[in-house]
This record gives structure tokens, C-alpha cells and sequence, in this order.
């Protein structure tokens, strides 16, 4: 096994995890103390990534950008997590006979990763794989919200806030109030952000460190209920899915028990 070891990718790998939460921005010198590194070997890393766009350099300082969140998206876009998801999303549509989903961040964007439509609406579905900025959905601001402040910072200065309707949230501003809201209270309403006429409800996932890595979403027409009866009728719904999720992926990280 000794000859199929690359230091190259041991070294890359310390250089990435040098950043953390406390220090998402480093001068070369810091990365290469935190890493272990020459400065001169540190720095070839780091110019490699900023090359290749999972880091940036802005004068003395160097981050990483959210492009390095693919490698964890591969990991939770995996079937055990849709596999563990997938038959409470069933019994919450059952339960609403609305359109359910499971999303995980992918840069500015989420991506669906399991999908049950409405009994109503059969033929409306959103494919898996689907993407939608994450600023305009309910499950995106979930996301967001539950993001260390200092990636949250590096986050939206990558992101273009785009309005896709006259309700989308498009300042900074306004982002950060819905987020720290949503905090507060525990899930998301988006009301025709993302298309008009269309409430997404969103609610995190957690896994068994209480880290967020998914969002559960019920969509339904804006006009159908008020905001106060999606927050007495499907709000708490909404909440236990995402508990009874969180159950089983600390049950069964690779699949769905019982």
C-alpha cells in the first residue's frame, strides 16, 4: 500500500482543512502553519485551488469558495439518504395529498434528491436532480439559515440574488432578516418567491452530530390556505417528518430501519 500513497493528496487535503469557521480567511503564512506545510508548498496548493475554483485569493488572504461543497454533495446525494426519507415523505403526502420533497445545498443552488408528487396533481413532479436557486425556495432559505455566519458571508458574495417573481427576495438585506427568522422559529414559508402562486414550507434535516444536511419541503397553492393555517395544519405535519427522518439516519446511516 506504501507506493499507492500520494503525499500530493494528503498534502491538498490539509491545506483544505485548514479552513474552518473561526478562520475561513487565511494568509498563506496561517495556512501553511495550520496545514503543516512549507510556505512554498502551501502555496502551490492553494494557487492549484484558486485554479481550479474551490479557493479564492483576495490581496493577502486566501478562502474557500462553495464550490468545494460538490464533494460533500456526492456524499449526501447518495441513495441512502433519499432511501431513508423517501416512505416519510410518502406518508406525508398521504397525510396533505400535497407535493412533497427532500433538497441538499449545492452552492447557490439546491438540488432535489427525492420527490413524491401530489394524488391531486400526478402529472406535476420535479424531476430528481432538479435545481433552483436556493435564495427563492423555502428549503434553500432552510439551508441557508443553519450556515456558520462566516460561510453564510462567503456564500452570498458568490451568490446572485436574482428576482424569478416580483416576490423574490433579492437584497442582502432582506436574505438575512428571512434567515434569522427562520432560526428562530424552526422552518421556512417562501410565498411565490420562486414562481407565483406557489408556498413552499421547509423544515431542516439533521444528522446524528445535529449538523443540517437536508431540507423537507411540502408545496401547495398559495391561494388554498392562509399563512396562519399553514402554520397551525402543516407547519408541526412538516416538523415531525423531518424528526422521524432524523430517527432513522441515526438508526441506519446507509439505508431506512423498519
Amino acid at each position: 500500500m506504501a507506493e499507492q500513497y500520494l503525499r500530493s493528496v494528503e498534502r491538498t487535503l490539509a491545506v483544505l482543512r485548514a479552513f474552518t469557521p473561526e478562520q475561513p480567511e487565511m494568509t498563506l503564512t496561517e495556512v501553511a502553519q495550520a496545514s503543516g506545510l512549507d510556505r512554498a508548498g502551501a502555496r502551490r496548493i492553494l494557487l492549484t485551488l484558486v485554479h481550479l475554483g474551490y479557493v479564492r485569493h483576495d490581496e493577502r488572504h486566501f478562502a474557500l469558495t462553495p464550490q468545494v461543497l460538490e464533494f460533500g454533495h456526492a456524499y449526501l446525494s447518495s441513495r441512502s439518504l433519499p432511501q431513508i426519507a423517501e416512505p416519510h415523505l410518502r406518508r406525508l403526502t398521504r397525510e396533505l395529498r400535497e407535493m412533497t420533497a427532500l433538497a441538499v445545498l449545492d452552492g447557490a443552488e439546491i438540488c432535489y434528491v427525492a420527490q413524491v408528487p401530489s394524488p391531486k396533481l400526478l402529472s406535476v413532479t420535479i424531476p430528481v436532480g432538479t435545481r433552483f436557486p436556493a435564495h427563492a425556495t423555502s428549503m434553500g432559505k432552510v439551508l441557508l439559515a443553519a450556515m456558520p455566519p462566516e460561510l453564510l458571508e462567503v456564500r452570498l458574495r458568490a451568490a446572485e440574488l436574482k428576482p424569478l417573481t416580483p416576490h423574490t427576495v433579492t437584497t442582502r438585506e432582506g436574505l438575512l432578516a428571512d434567515l434569522a427568522e427562520i432560526r428562530k422559529q424552526g422552518f421556512a414559508i417562501s410565498d411565490s418567491e420562486l414562481e407565483e402562486g406557489l408556498r413552499g414550507v421547509a423544515a431542516p434535516v439533521r444528522d446524528a452530530d445535529g449538523k443540517v444536511v437536508a431540507a423537507v419541503n411540502v408545496s401547495l397553492d398559495a391561494h388554498r390556505a392562509s399563512e396562519e393555517g399553514v402554520r397551525r395544519e402543516i407547519v408541526p405535519l412538516l416538523v415531525t417528518t423531518a424528526a422521524r427522518i432524523e430517527v432513522d439516519l441515526r438508526l441506519k446511516p446507509g439505508g431506512h430501519q423498519g
